[in-house]
C-alpha cells in the first residue's frame, strides 16, 4: 500500500499518479503535492540546488512520517517520493501521493505529510543562486505549519 523512495533520478508526475491509482476501486479521492526547485528564495536567484542525506535515517523517518498518517486517516495508498543530489530549476523535487475513500482524509494526509517532512525529514539543502553556495535553514513558516497538527 505504501510506496517510499528516495532518489537522485527525476521522476514523471503522470506515471507516479498513474501508479497511485492503478487497480484501485476501493478509494474515491485522491490528493497529491508535487514541490519543485524554484528560481528564487528570500528574495535572491536560485539557479539550481543539491540536497543531502543520510540514508538509513531518511528510510525510517519517511516511513515514520507515513504511519502517523495513517493513524490520524483512514488512508488507501500513499506514495511518497523524495529526490537528492544536484537539481536544476524546474526539476520535481518530492512527490507525495495519498488515496483514501474520502476528499477531507485525502486532503489532510497530504498536508501533514508535507509539513512533517519540510520539519522533520532529514534533507540538508545547498542553494547556488546569486549570492554562491548558500545551506538552507529551516522556516520559522514550516514550523509553524506543524503546529496545527499538534
Amino acid at each position: 500500500m505504501d510506496f517510499i523512495e528516495v532518489r537522485t533520478e527525476s521522476f514523471a508526475v503522470a506515471e507516479e499518479f498513474a501508479a497511485l491509482r492503478a487497480h484501485n476501486r476501493s478509494d474515491g479521492a485522491c490528493a497529491m503535492f508535487v514541490g519543485s526547485v524554484r528560481d528564487f528564495n528570500a528574495g535572491a536567484g536560485v539557479s539550481g540546488l543539491a540536497l543531502e542525506h543520510y540514508p538509513g535515517m531518511t528510510q525510517k523517518n519517511l516511513q515514520r512520517i507515513v504511519a502517523d498518517a495513517r493513524s490520524r486517516w483512514e488512508l488507501g495508498r500513499v506514495r511518497l517520493l523524495h529526490r537528492v543530489g544536484p537539481m536544476a530549476v524546474e526539476e520535481d523535487i518530492v512527490f507525495v501521493g495519498v488515496t483514501s475513500s474520502h476528499r477531507q482524509s485525502a486532503f489532510a494526509a497530504c498536508h501533514y505529510i508535507m509539513d512533517r517532512l519540510k520539519t522533520e525529514a532529514p534533507f540538508w539543502k545547498l542553494e547556488s543562486g546569486d549570492a554562491g553556495d548558500t545551506w538552507v535553514a529551516a522556516r520559522d513558516s514550516d514550523r509553524q505549519a506543524l503546529e496545527k497538527w499538534q
